[in-house]
């Protein structure tokens, strides 16, 4: 049974499903995981109940007759598979979809920045998403990574390494803040094109996949490392 006073973190952890609850009601569960239910709900302005039934009827619903296949628990993975996990499913699909949503969000701010001038703030942060991720991507990938599933490691520069990557993603959650306030929350007016619907559509998908890939790097892939 999920508890008020669980930390949004730890639901997540148990319950996969309900990270889509959260990123509804914006509720950061990676970068500020620590908080309590009651508190990110107070802080949202998010009646509690309605919440913790939004909740537990996600985790019903996964548990039901016609739920999909039981999600591995990423918490069971060695480091080297979590590792791979993190890069398949999650810095293989920022790759392909950032430099998409990027050129999705400079067209739709040419055709229709006059009807909405947010567009063209909502065009910029996209680039600075992409910018910034793809390079955090290659740093991980490249440096923090290999280094982590090393034999030899020195725990001086681990431990860097690994404020360093959170740092960048305190970065990056705020330019998803950026994103959501030139959207207006993705609100769609009903002139919108599909070029239009289709840029808030991705936008979704992009935001919560980030939120649960760094969730699983701040709470399952930093703590082995005593962080």
């Amino acid at each position: 049974m999920i508890s008020q006073t669980q930390s949004v973190a730890s639901v997540v952890l148990d319950h996969s499903e309900c990270a889509e609850v959260f990123s509804r009601h914006r509720i950061d569960f990676c970068c500020r995981g620590g908080q309590s239910i009651e508190e990110a709900a107070r802080q949202r302005a998010v009646p509690l109940e309605a919440l913790l039934s939004e909740l537990r009827h996600a985790v019903e619903a996964r548990s039901g007759e016609h739920k999909k296949l039981p999600e591995v628990d990423p918490r069971t993975l060695s480091t080297p598979r979590l590792i791979a996990h993190i890069i398949a499913q999650h810095h293989e699909y920022l790759r392909r979809v950032l430099p998409f949503a990027q050129g999705l969000a400079v067209k739709v701010a040419r055709v229709h920045g006059d009807h909405n001038p947010r567009l063209s703030d909502l065009s910029s942060a996209v680039g600075t998403l992409t910018e910034t991720l793809l390079a955090h991507l290659d740093h991980e990938e490249e440096t923090l990574f290999p280094l982590l599933m090393g034999k030899n490691r020195d725990d001086r520069v681990v431990t860097g390494l690994l404020h360093e990557m959170q740092d960048e993603h305190l970065t990056v959650a705020s330019i998803l803040a950026e994103i959501r306030v030139a959207s207006e929350d993705f609100s769609l007016p009903d002139w919108a094109c599909n070029s239009y619907r289709t840029l808030f559509s991705e936008l979704r998908k992009i935001e919560l996949d980030i939120f649960t890939h760094v969730h699983l790097e701040n709470h399952v892939l930093v703590p082995r490392f005593g962080t």
